[in-house]
């Protein structure tokens, strides 16, 4: 049985179309961005993926090396309320997978 014809993406660019790679105001190109997804697709952008990854390092240093929050918020320059934040995020969050 044959497939039926896809329909083009509504995002995608028309064929030979030139495509200025501009990139952003972190990276000077989208295909040598180090993002895990682009700034503009995310809520929150760059700051909201850049913000889960310090916060997975924070709950690891916890609960790994049972490090408090002020060591916690002297290693990567946040304040203590930040730290207490993240850990209670973190805390919710295991409740809720549990």
């Amino acid at each position: 049985m044959e497939e039926p014809p896809r329909k083009p993406r509504i995002d995608a660019l028309p064929e030979h179309t030139r495509y200025r790679d501009k990139g952003c105001d972190l990276y000077p190109s989208c295909l040598r961005c180090r993002l895990p997804r682009c700034r503009y697709d995310d809520p929150g952008g760059a700051r909201a993926m850049l913000r889960e990854g310090r916060d997975a390092a924070i709950l690891r240093l916890a609960r790994e090396q049972s490090l408090g929050a002020d060591e916690l918020a002297r290693r990567f320059g946040l304040s203590r309320r930040t730290i207490f934040r993240v850990l209670r995020a973190g805390r919710t969050a295991e409740g809720a997978g549990s």
